[in-house]
């Protein structure tokens, strides 16, 4: 499972994961259902008991959800949604990598707060 499927696993569940395209992105869901993301990473954040700034930084989405955020498995992130730029550049990188993630979970039918919309 790519580590994208992982991302929209933990937020969507895995029935959505598996039909998640990290390159193209899918469409809404089935019966254009949307999911209120930011209840579910807030609770996530609740969960860890450590200040985690998942609206801003894409380490912090990941460890929220429980899935690897070292540099090797963002520069795997970056491969599979296509980043053309220096994973050298990590602070770019993730950057990117933050929008991207949270374009594709609005594209995926997620519900996100107005200020994370790019």
């Amino acid at each position: 499972m790519s580590i994208f499927s992982k991302i929209i696993g933990a937020i969507f569940g895995t029935t959505k994961a598996n039909a998640a395209e990290p390159a193209g992105g899918a469409g809404a869901p089935a019966g254009g259902a949307t999911v209120d993301v930011a209840p579910i990473l807030d609770k996530a954040v609740a969960a860890k008991g450590e200040k985690l700034e998942w609206r801003t930084s894409i380490v912090d989405l990941m460890k929220a959800l429980d899935i690897d955020s070292s540099l090797a498995a963002r520069k795997e992130l970056a491969k599979e949604l296509n980043y053309t730029g220096d994973t050298s550049d990590s602070a770019t990188m993730n950057i990117w990598l933050h929008k991207q993630v949270i374009a594709k979970i609005a594209a995926n039918g997620g519900k996100l707060p107005a200020d994370l919309k790019h």
